[in-house]
């Protein structure tokens, strides 16, 4: 079933008096298998559910951990070729990984699938390097500005 325009106006936001819930993971690359376990044994013992989007099954927490495992080689990947020099150097000339195949891994897992698809409220907070400003995406947001309804 397709969620209509309609149907995104109805969500509202998890309050509770002057407090609003907030889920913030930030691992730093391979350390968020930390906050991976730590979701999937709380949500082992919390629900027993499972989630669909179509004919796509979603991640779920307890998939995070066996992702980070399985591709991490090639997430970061390792240049035991350099030295501290080397090495300074290449932190200076700018990212220390290109993220060219966690993109293409995580495009092949969720396909084309809109921010306004997913089954709870969610905000993405990115960084455009383009513009060197921070970017958020947000289910609210797209109410206000559909242009915001990028692919996950």
């Amino acid at each position: 079933m397709e969620r209509t325009q309609s149907s995104l106006l109805q969500i509202q936001p998890p309050t509770y008096g002057n407090l609003v819930t907030i889920l913030s993971i930030d691992g730093g690359g391979i350390r968020g298998i930390i906050p991976a376990t730590i979701l999937e044994n709380k949500y082992r013992w919390s629900c027993n559910c499972n989630a669909k989007c179509s004919e796509r099954p979603l991640f779920a927490a307890k998939d995070i951990k066996p992702f980070y495992l399985e591709h991490c080689p090639n997430i970061f990947p390792q240049n035991k070729h350099l030295g501290s020099i080397g090495k300074l150097f290449r932190s200076l000339a700018g990212p220390k990984y290109d993220g060219k195949y966690l993109h293409d891994v995580v495009r092949e897992k969720l396909g084309d699938i809109p921010v306004h698809h997913t089954l709870t409220n969610i905000v993405i907070p990115t960084f455009d390097i383009k513009t060197m400003q921070p970017t958020i995406f947000s289910s609210y947001k797209i109410k206000k500005n559909p242009c915001m309804d990028s692919r996950l």
